[in-house]
């Protein structure tokens, strides 16, 4: 699994924007949605919890078919399925990676970019947890709809059709735990559902990713 880890991290960085281009992605959002809502401090607080995980979700977007579309055209996939190391772990490893390159980023940066949509201070603690809880998923049911796309040919939009309803529990309880956060209210309860959210994806998702790669291999 390490190896595999650490070959994702390695194409990533070589490939040239597979780290940055979901956290371009992600300030451009910040920054352009001011100007289409207006510069109103009271606006952009109310709406801020919301763009920001939005904002996350369609970064993640974004590498997703990065995941198993290159080892599917050049052979490495095959490879992958042959070798001592279940596909469950290929799934495992390839899903951390991609959290690496493209979440983790968005989880350092979110607090900063927060204060673009003047989202209030005492949110941006909660913004950072659920961010840090929540973007696992996002990339754990990212890997699982890139291994039901694999070697379907500009698979890139039916991707997204497949992941984006998949996301949507995430998007509810990590924008209500920076909500409640800035109105000063606790957030405890969806930050546990969140937390149970991610549980339940990493222990379920490596199996069911392995098994739409074993079909798509055939």
């Amino acid at each position: 699994m390490k190896a595999v880890f650490l070959r994702d991290l390695r194409l990533a960085f070589r490939a040239g924007g597979g780290v940055g281009l979901g956290l371009a992605f992600f300030l451009i959002v910040c920054t352009l949605v001011p100007f289409g809502v207006g510069a109103g401090g009271d606006i952009l607080s109310r709406i801020a919890p919301g763009i920001m995980w939005v904002g996350a979700l369609l970064a993640c977007l974004l590498s997703l078919d990065r995941i198993f579309a290159l080892d599917g055209e050049d052979g490495s996939l095959d490879l992958l399925a042959t070798a001592p190391l279940p596909l469950e772990g290929v799934v495992l490893a390839k899903a951390a990676a991609h959290w690496v390159t493209t979440g983790l980023p968005l989880v350092v940066a979110a607090p900063l970019f927060g204060l673009l949509l003047h989202l209030p201070t005492p949110a941006l603690p909660w913004l950072l947890t659920s961010l840090a809880l929540g973007t696992p998923a996002l990339s754990m049911l990212g890997a699982f709809g890139a291994a039901l796309t694999v070697g379907v040919r500009r698979g890139g939009l039916l991707l997204s059709a497949l992941v984006l309803p998949l996301y949507i529990p995430t998007l509810i309880f990590g924008a209500e735990t920076v909500r409640l956060g800035a109105a000063g209210q606790d957030p405890a309860t969806p930050l546990a559902l969140l937390a149970g959210i991610t549980l339940a994806v990493v222990a379920a998702i490596p199996f069911a990713a392995a098994a739409a790669l074993r079909v798509n291999l055939r």
